[in-house]
């Protein structure tokens, strides 16, 4: 490995006057040390990165910096300017400029020095040893650590001052007094856990870790951080966020894994926040603990962790990682499918079924005609569903194999979709690009081949390696599977049919909204995503949205008729459910079922396999994936279909008040001697506890 700074990469006289021509200065000594291959493409990934976010630090400290194809190794260049240069610091231009290059495909050992170069940044010894030297070959030493950064007393009396102890007397008092209050008074030290990121992972995600740290020392606080940059990221301990007290992120890029942290008190910030005012945010986090401002979901009410971090944990076994896989492709398509489903029923119920075989809007539109705009809706919710499995395919493989695995998994969808190979040719070939993109991975390669490894080498061979496989080894099969599967779909009747209802309803509100539900919805969905949907498919997409409807509904009936059995917070949340479960939200269950999982739950489960089953012996069709009773005109037999979700509800709705009547029965005595005051609907304070509790 490359030495990343030489005396010839320093220039104690920069006499540049604007961060341009500074930046062309320190790069021409890249390109004359053999380090970036091409000027003027180097210089424009930089100013890039500069219009992304001011790279000036307070201190005098400027730090443009990018990753580069025309990087050949991670590298620094420095200059001193005596003129300063404005990099758009708070508090005024820079002298200390560090140019940092890094390659696309830049390995971790590079990168772990270049962090390491940046929490140097916030150490004022660093800086001020950068100032005084006077000789390329000493700055050179000291950026690479082979140098001390303490600068040498000026004189014997400051020496001997720095190295006398401060006030000893005051300090064993302090100690005492300390000691004092630890032996008698034990008091737990104020933790807090934070997460550092930037969009190009290499200065300012390692300068924000080192800054809180500082400030959490001075404030007497625990802080440990978790520094997400371009070398990877050790994740916190689950025991280490599960203890704090409080969590800061410092982020401009998404927070991977970000659920993690639900449930405690956030201070959400900018990186350059966490660089310029750490003791501020450490207040700040002090401060909404105190006052109890819990966050409710670290990623403000998304579905959990940004699906790009699926890919599990290190301890987690195939099954779970697999899971985690392909939920991350599913949680990519349901948008697709909710926008395109929703078009195409809109049209549907504008101009009728026949608008499918309306002539392409681009050759023909008239603006007053109603059939136009239908058909105009219709090909647009079309084009949006033509992305269904390519996308789901793409963002297993960037579940497994992270960016590098979207080209060959986008790919191996739209082969998939070209061969009828359908929603399960999407999950193997998306399955199947991550392995390879992974495998290749593994291969050590020289430095010269690692900055076109991501953009070059990985995109073009797993690309083909993929291709072949699905056009001429697997795709076939998997297309005549997929056949089959249609097939007895259409042969469904009776007994099977039932019984197919009953089993995608228990699915259904098994965990509202959860994985075991994204699966039968995925399925239901993937059916429907072709041209011309079997009636098999129809029937099984109208069965999953009418038993994801009954959950909701049930909890909201439940509250409106026995409202004594609910808290009164469950009783507010009992009208917003009836306008969820109306419009297909299986998720606004989830705050009863949270309370009370083990009478509610299973109560959500018989409701929805009653309706399943009801859909399907009914022969109910929905050509919609979403849309709740909104899209009632577009479901075949639909006074029929509204029944069996009313009798799924009710039958939930029954049994939810039968089992919490049992326990009301159960504990009078228990709740009265609590000695809770009674609420307005009779229900004791205590009792609402219990409810919660249960």
């Amino acid at each position: 490995m490359s030495e990343l700074i030489t005396a010839d990469l320093v220039d104690l006289d920069l006499s540049a006057d604007t961060k341009e021509a500074a930046a062309r200065s320190l790069a021409e000594r890249m390109v004359e040390a053999g380090r970036v291959t091409d000027l003027d493409g180097f210089l424009a990934d930089v100013a890039s990165r500069e219009e992304q976010m001011p790279t000036g630090l307070d201190g005098g400290i400027g730090i443009p910096h990018c990753r580069s194809t025309h990087v050949t190794e991670p590298t620094l260049a420095f200059g001193r300017s005596a003129a300063r240069i404005d990099f758009g610091a708070a508090d005024g231009p820079a002298d200390l400029i560090f140019l940092i290059a890094a390659p696309a495909g830049a390995d971790s050992d590079h990168l772990t020095i270049l962090s390491s170069l940046a929490r140097q940044l916030m150490n004022a010894d660093f800086t001020d040893a950068l100032r005084s030297a006077d000789q390329p070959e000493r700055v050179a030493a000291l950026i690479r650590g082979e140098e001390p950064a303490t600068a040498e007393p000026a004189t014997a009396e400051s020496a001997a001052a720095e190295s006398a102890p401060a006030e000893p007397a005051a300090s064993a008092s302090a100690a005492a007094s300390a000691a004092s209050q630890t032996a008698s008074e034990p008091v737990a030290p104020f933790r807090i856990v934070a997460v550092t990121s930037c969009p190009t992972g290499i200065a300012h995600t390692y300068m924000a870790a080192e800054s809180l740290e500082n400030a959490a020392r001075e404030a007497g606080v625990e802080l440990v951080v978790e520094t997400q940059g371009s070398a990877g990221f050790d994740k916190l301990p689950a025991a280490t966020i599960a203890a704090a007290d409080a969590v800061v992120f410092a982020h401009d890029v998404e927070v991977r894994e970000k659920a993690r942290f639900a449930g405690k008190p956030t201070v959400d910030v900018g990186v350059k926040a966490a660089i310029n005012r750490p003791a501020e945010l450490i207040a700040e986090a002090r401060g909404k603990a105190a006052r109890g401002e819990i966050a409710a979901s670290a990623d403000g009410g998304a579905e959990g962790s940004a699906p790009m971090d699926a890919d599990g944990a290190a301890g987690d076994g195939f099954g779970t990682r697999l899971r985690k896989w392909l939920m991350t492709g599913v949680s990519y398509m349901v948008p697709f499918v909710a926008a395109g489903g929703l078009l195409i029923a809109l049209a549907f119920a504008i101009g009728g079924y026949e608008i499918a075989g309306a002539k392409s809007v681009a050759d023909h539109f008239v603006w007053t005609e109603t059939s136009s705009w239908a058909a105009l809706l219709f090909q647009i919710g079309s084009a949006a569903f033509t992305f269904l499995v390519p996308v789901l395919a793409g963002y297993i493989a960037y579940g497994m194999a992270d960016r590098p695995g979207l080209v060959p998994g986008f790919v191996g969808g739209y082969i998939a979709t070209t061969i009828k190979a359908g929603f399960l040719g999407g999950l193997v070939a998306g399955l199947i690009a991550g392995a390879v993109v992974m495998a290749i991975q593994r291969f050590k390669v020289p430095a010269s081949l690692r900055g076109i490894m991501p953009v070059v080498v990985i995109p073009l061979i797993s690309s083909a390696i993929v291709g072949v496989l699905m056009f001429v080894v697997i795709g076939k099969p998997i297309a005549s599977a997929q056949e089959a599967m249609t097939d007895w779909l259409n042969g469904l009747s009776g007994a099977n049919a039932i019984g197919l209802g009953v089993l995608l309803g228990l699915m259904m509100c098994f965990d509202l909204g959860g994985p075991v539900n994204k699966v039968a919805y995925a399925f239901a969905t993937g059916g429907i995503a072709v041209s011309d949907p079997s009636t098999g498919s129809l029937k099984i997409m109208a069965a999953v949205m009418a038993a994801g409807m009954v959950p909701p509904l049930a909890m909201a009936l439940a509250t409106t008729v026995r409202g004594r059995l609910f808290t009164k917070t469950e009783r507010e949340n009992g009208k917003a459910a009836w306008v969820l479960g109306a419009s297909f939200i299986s998720e606004g269950a989830i705050p009863f079922a949270a309370a009370d999982p083990l009478r509610v739950i299973p109560s959500s489960m018989v409701g929805g396999a009653v309706t399943g089953a009801l859909s399907m012996a009914f022969d109910c069709t929905l050509r919609a994936p979403h849309g709740g009773i909104f899209v009632v005109p577009l479901i075949g037999q639909p006074f029929l279909y509204l029944l069996a979700i009313v009798a799924g509800t009710v039958v939930s709705t029954g049994l939810v008040v039968f089992l919490k009547g049992l326990r009301k029965t159960a504990e009078p005595e228990a709740t009265g001697q609590a000695g809770g005051g009674a609420a307005a609907d009779g229900t004791t304070e205590d009792e609402s506890k219990v409810a919660v509790a249960v």
